[in-house]
């Protein structure tokens, strides 16, 4: 797996993440089949909401990778959206600080909460929050731990539903890979008013185990250079897909490695200052024509740096021009039919990220399943204290 034994995998205590990462268009696969086979109940609980009130928030929510799944949904659920809704994505850490700043008594308000164990402070807080303040206040818990308390706190609640990923993608490692993606089709496939059908979930699934069984040779040449700073770039949703990719690397590399996020068109704007002789950008390259426009002019313009950074460019085919202006380049489309939208492609290029983190991880003779052994970080958070809200007094 990945091009590494099962006895060092073993020995660098990276069985977990290991695993996680290459289980997950076995786990897409029955995840999708649960929604299937869920469908009618769960489109019944949003339509009868939808039509009580002339317009809806829907909130999504979550702490860290958690919070990244709505940051990474809602440019394309907000696009496809009938006018009476209204998406947003708000981290529970900003929601339990300022409250008042992102809950409102008067707007009915569904809060979609992202969690891998359901019981991160935050995460139960924000519902507390919202029943607290919000006169029309519904919930979907979009959760991999069934006993997890946001689970656990809603069994009995009419104005609620749970939405349980595949038990596989509870990670048991301390950085999210299968959870985030599992997390991020259940919501596509609630909230999208765009059909996701079976030959389009097929195209993916086969599109990920393809690059999943290819992409490790091309990251052991990537590995040659020895990085100490990665850029992650993309716009749009892919320019938050970038958020969850740089922190995957901060993660996994302890922190050995910079790891920063930024769009496309910003970067130019002061976050370039951070490049040096040993950083690479990673371009996630958009499939919209007129956005991949200015996916090119940063390739070009990274291209023609003399500084002896390396460039890394994701797009969904092989591009002849692309090859030719990036030090690597990496197509994750193999199949005929073109990916229906860059929401598939996040899907594709954040295995890419998560393998790329792994791999510079067992490079740093770090220990992947738990990277931070001293306690500086939690797999669930701590040290959190949750202060009671009485209208800001």
């Amino acid at each position: 797996m990945f091009n590494i034994s099962a006895e060092e995998l073993e020995n660098s205590k990276a069985v977990n993440t290991a695993n996680e990462i290459y289980q997950q268009p076995g786990v897409w696969k029955e995840m999708l089949e649960s929604l299937f086979n869920n469908k009618a109940s769960i489109q019944e609980f949003i339509d009868s909401i939808y039509k009580k009130h002339d317009r809806v928030r829907v909130v999504l929510t979550g702490a860290g990778t958690s919070a990244f799944v709505g940051d990474t949904l809602v440019p394309e659920l907000q696009k496809q959206n009938q006018s009476n809704v209204e998406f947003e994505a708000v981290p529970t850490t900003d929601i339990v600080s300022n409250p008042s700043g992102y809950l409102f008594k008067d707007k009915p308000t569904i809060l979609v909460s992202f969690a891998r164990s359901g019981n991160s402070p935050e995460s139960v807080a924000a519902v507390s929050l919202g029943k607290q303040i919000i006169d029309n206040f519904y919930q979907v818990v979009i959760t991999c731990n069934k006993d997890g308390k946001l689970a656990q706190n809603i069994k009995d609640d009419s104005n609620s539903i749970t939405v349980l990923t595949p038990e596989k993608a509870h990670d048991q490692a301390f950085a999210m890979t299968s959870s985030f993606t599992s997390m991020i089709l259940a919501a596509y496939s609630i909230f999208s008013v765009t059909e996701f059908t079976g030959s389009q979930q097929k195209q993916l699934i086969v599109n990920a185990e393809r690059l999943i069984d290819s992409i490790t040779d091309k990251i052991d040449k990537i590995l040659t250079f020895d990085f100490e700073r990665i850029v992650y770039l993309g716009s749009g949703l892919l320019g938050q897909l970038a958020h969850e990719a740089s922190l995957k690397m901060l993660e996994l590399s302890a922190g050995k490695v910079v790891a920063i996020h930024e769009s496309s068109l910003g970067f130019r704007h002061g976050p370039k200052s951070i490049l040096n002789d040993r950083s690479v950008v990673v371009l996630f390259m958009s499939e919209d024509p007129y956005t991949r426009k200015y996916d090119m002019d940063i390739l070009r313009e990274l291209a023609g740096d003399d500084s002896g950074i390396k460039v890394i460019a994701l797009s969904e085919k092989l591009d002849k021009e692309v090859e030719q202006l990036a030090d690597w380049s990496i197509h994750v489309n193999f199949g005929e039919e073109d990916l229906s939208s860059d929401f598939n492609l996040a899907l594709l290029y954040v295995i890419f990220a998560q393998t790329l983190s792994l791999k510079k991880s067992l490079q740093l003779c770090i220990t992947p399943d738990n990277p931070s052994p001293d306690g500086r970080v939690n797999r669930v958070v701590q040290g959190v204290t949750i202060y009671d809200y009485t209208d800001g007094k």
